[in-house]
């Protein structure tokens, strides 16, 4: 637990809190009176929601509510949660049950989005809001400050001109990955039909494909 406490920059008082936040459901109905994240979720989705909300609010004090909560779904959805939990490596910790394990658990996306979560919770069970707080904002400020999540949602847009024909069809193909796995990026091409109409690289998928959609709409004059 020593080398997760490092990537997540946090050292617990309280080892078993950090234990339960990577304990899944399957584990836990294996072994008996064992305690899953499930609750350490439910906690941690609470706390996610009050930070990100206030820093979003006080970032941006003349955005209005209905591009705030875009803008914040954004950031908090279950792609962007799972590839913060793949740049820490959470799978590698994860205490899954046997079949859980087997067929590929500790890489599914919404397994490392709970325990993400879950972690969110374990911080704040044990030190309080404020490092809950620098935890989840080492991970929301950078993805704003660097524009890596779109305030305009292209994708939408797009999809909004493409279906005033309805013969059309729109698909996002993810054409690569690179880089170390803390800092992965990927490669995605917008096709419509069967022709290339944008290309976006960005540090998850979601990223990756608004950025192809803007590039396309760029490329339609829009």
């Amino acid at each position: 637990m020593e080398s997760l406490e490092t990537k997540i920059d946090y050292k617990f008082n309280n080892s078993a809190l950090l234990t339960e936040a990577l304990t899944h459901s399957s584990y836990a109905n294996e072994r008996g009176n064992v305690i899953s994240n499930e609750r350490m979720e439910f906690l941690g989705d609470a706390v996610l929601s009050i930070v990100s909300a206030e820093y979003l609010y006080t970032k941006f004090p003349k955005m209005p509510e209905g591009k705030l909560s875009k803008l914040r779904s954004s950031l908090v959805c279950t792609q962007s949660l799972s590839g913060f939990a793949r740049e820490l490596c959470i799978g590698d910790y994860l205490r899954l049950g046997k079949g859980e394990k087997a067929s590929g658990g500790a890489d599914r996306d919404s397994i490392l989005e709970n325990a993400f979560e879950a972690i969110i919770a374990a911080i704040y069970l044990d030190g309080g809001m404020e490092n809950a707080k620098n935890f989840v904002l080492r991970f929301l400020a950078r993805e704003v400050d660097g524009h890596s999540i779109s305030f305009k949602d292209y994708k939408t847009t797009l999809q909004e001109v493409i279906q005033q024909n309805p013969d059309e069809t729109l698909n996002y193909v993810l054409v690569g990955e690179h880089g170390p796995d803390h800092d992965k990026r990927f490669d995605v091409e917008v096709h419509l039909n069967s022709n290339v109409i944008g290309r976006g690289t960005g540090r998850s998928k979601k990223q990756a494909e608004q950025e192809a959609a803007r590039e396309a709409l760029s490329l339609l004059g829009i």
